[in-house]
């Protein structure tokens, strides 16, 4: 158990333990996004398309695949027993020397506190020792906190792409990389 505290100029100095969610912990990062997801969303996405993509992201079914299948690694960040965020990446991906972020989500009440800035860091760590050179996610392009948050942090707009999820629905996204180097 890796345990990471923040440091002392941050408003919340307490513990925080970032580890690896076990398959059984997969419901506990279906009921963290079930929580963010209308919260970050809702002035973004309609409802229904709000509702389909946790559906097709999120059954319990579908995190399974991610992690038996596409070997997507999902960390949960907790503090005094509870449950804060989750995020989930993989390194190489597509055979490149790139580690992505395929996921990261904090509770609304817990954001700002330095929660998914230890997550990113904890995954640049594995990164690094995995060799990759860079960082890359995705973000919507009218999600201006995260997007704030990530340029904040030393992520940069690589690139944009809309993709074709079904159902009539599209992801409009700007893809943010982070050099290592």
């Amino acid at each position: 158990m890796k345990k990471i505290k923040l440091g002392t100029n941050s408003p919340y100095i307490s513990m925080i333990e970032i580890n690896e969610a076990s398959e059984k912990q997969l419901s506990i990062v279906q009921k963290i996004a079930h929580q963010t997801w209308p919260v970050t969303f809702s002035n973004i996405l309609t409802p229904d398309q709000i509702k389909f993509m946790l559906n097709w992201m999120y059954d319990l079914n579908a995190l399974g695949q991610q992690v038996n299948e596409k070997g997507h690694v999902f960390l949960l960040a907790k503090e005094d027993g509870e449950f804060l965020g989750f995020a989930s990446y993989e390194v190489h991906c597509k055979n490149d020397t790139k580690t992505k972020i395929h996921k990261i989500y904090i509770l609304p009440g817990t954001q700002g506190k330095g929660i998914g800035k230890k997550l990113i860091n904890h995954i640049r760590d594995i990164a690094l020792m995995n060799g990759d050179k860079f960082l890359y996610l995705n973000v919507n392009r009218f999600n201006e906190s995260a997007i704030s948050f990530y340029k904040h942090i030393g992520f940069y707009e690589a690139y944009r792409e809309v993709i074709d999820i079904g159902n009539g629905f599209v992801m409009d996204d700007i893809v943010m990389e982070m050099n290592l180097d």
